[in-house]
């Protein structure tokens, strides 16, 4: 399964049990809820979606790299005990509490009764901590102390031929679990980027060719790979060095995608792809100054480069409508700040007057406001370049795929009234075209 499924499932494992009976009690009970195990390449987002799960459940998380923790940590410090047995006094050996279920009850005392405990690189503890975890996804206790109830366990790990430290589990552990494997999946992580809105030239590049998403080659000369990971990682740098004026260069791109080739194509694509935006001069076509001698030109570029010219028009686009989304954040939040400052002033207590947190929020929608319109006037001049370039041709559905699979994008569609979005979603057989695109993305890779 892909990481998206992945993600499905938990939620789905989530609500199964954390399910109860008209008592109260578990439905499943806590014997029977077994541990899943995420067994997949490293960098494809296993870690990433446990706070997505959690987050979308409205359920506590505690995550836990095991190993960063010694026997100790895990299990606890042993002290000394006197007990009494059939009258005789005799010294026992027990634990302080775990370090990783103190952490649970923390989070229980959050005001969090259920959550996940999610434990990576399971299968690549020291030789003294492997029991501690077998017994744990076994028995679902960290030396004396056992998980509450209300928390699912969720562990990961690589593949051994990832991770020269993978201990292979035996069949009693692997017969109390719940494996899950996962593999790579272009599509998927397409929406987690168009969601975290990740850098256009790595989204574009990756469309182009997206056998370069995530590859693992062992050769003589060594291990290179690129993945899902790295590409995220580098998008963030790629944005800090944009603002910043440095120079984004093939050596930092390389400390990101260790694949040699790989790196040195993308970087090849970054100098096209800024090249293409200043020649097509994307921020003035978007303000509505469409010269004809760029839209003859674009009509008999190759389709890379009229592939990459749509993607850049769609994420300057979707940028402006993650500032929307924020700014609209901000507003709610300020909206509350004001209920709260009139409920304060009547009850003769206040942080702030409500009539400065009033005006305030005046002046933040008056300028939400005038936001929301330029981004529509933006989008219009985007179809105008669109249409005066390409007409109704298969350009067009590319920008439609482009819009359609922006998050921002579509938000704002909601409350922003587009009719040509929808003429052409209806009149272009959506559908059928976006696949021909596909195939044609295809063969250029």
């Amino acid at each position: 399964m892909n990481i998206q499924e992945a993600k499905e499932e938990i939620l789905h494992t989530i609500e199964a049990y954390f399910a109860k009976n008209e008592d109260g009690s578990y439905r499943i009970p806590a014997l029977r809820q077994r541990p899943l195990l995420l067994i997949g390449p490293p960098g494809v987002g296993k870690t990433q979606i446990m706070s997505q799960a959690a987050e979308e459940a409205g359920i506590g998380l505690v995550s836990y790299t095991i190993t960063h923790h010694t026997r100790q940590s895990a299990i606890g410090l042993p002290k000394i005990e006197q007990k009494n047995f059939g009258g005789s006094a005799y010294s026992v050996t027990e634990y302080t509490m775990s370090e990783i279920v103190a952490s649970v009850y923390e989070r229980i005392e959050a005001g969090y009764p259920e959550g996940i405990l999610f434990i990576d690189e399971i299968n690549c503890v020291s030789e003294t901590l492997a029991p501690t975890m077998l017994q744990f996804l076994q028995a679902k206790t960290f030396g004396n102390h056992k998980l509450p109830d209300g928390w699912l366990i969720v562990a990961a790990g690589n593949p051994p031929e990832y991770n020269k430290s993978v201990r292979e589990f035996d069949i009693v552990t692997l017969d109390r679990i719940r494996r899950l494997d996962i593999e790579p999946s272009f599509e998927a992580w397409q929406k987690y980027a168009a969601r975290k809105l990740l850098h256009s030239a790595i989204t574009t590049y990756l469309g182009i060719k997206p056998q370069n998403f995530c590859r693992f080659e062992t050769t003589v000369d060594g291990r290179f790979f690129s993945t899902p990971r790295g590409w995220e990682d580098l998008s963030e740098l790629m944005y800090a060095y944009e603002a910043l004026h440095i120079s984004v260069s093939r050596e930092m791109i390389g400390e990101f995608i260790q694949h040699p080739e790989i790196a040195r194509d993308f970087s090849n694509y970054y100098d096209l792809y800024n090249k293409y935006e200043a020649e097509y001069q994307v921020d003035e076509t978007l303000d509505g100054k469409i010269r004809e001698e760029l839209c003859d030109r674009l009509k008999k570029a190759p389709f890379d480069e009229k592939f990459s010219v749509v993607n850049l028009l769609a994420a300057k686009l979707s940028a402006l409508c993650k500032d929307l989304d924020q700014r609209a954040d901000r507003l709610t939040a300020l909206r509350d700040a004001f209920h709260k400052a009139e409920t304060a002033e009547g009850e003769g207590g206040q942080e702030r007057s409500a009539e400065a947190l009033r005006e305030e929020f005046n002046r933040l929608s008056d300028a939400y406001e005038d936001a929301f319109d330029e981004t529509g006037l933006k989008l219009e001049h985007a179809f105008n370049f669109m249409e005066a370039a390409f007409g109704a041709g298969q350009e067009m559905v590319l920008f439609m795929t482009a819009i359609t699979s922006s998050y921002y994008l579509m938000r704002f569609l909601k409350d922003y009234e587009c009719e040509r979005y929808y003429q052409y979603n209806r009149d272009l057989m959506f559908e059928d075209r976006e696949a021909a695109i596909q195939k044609e993305l295809r063969n250029l890779s």
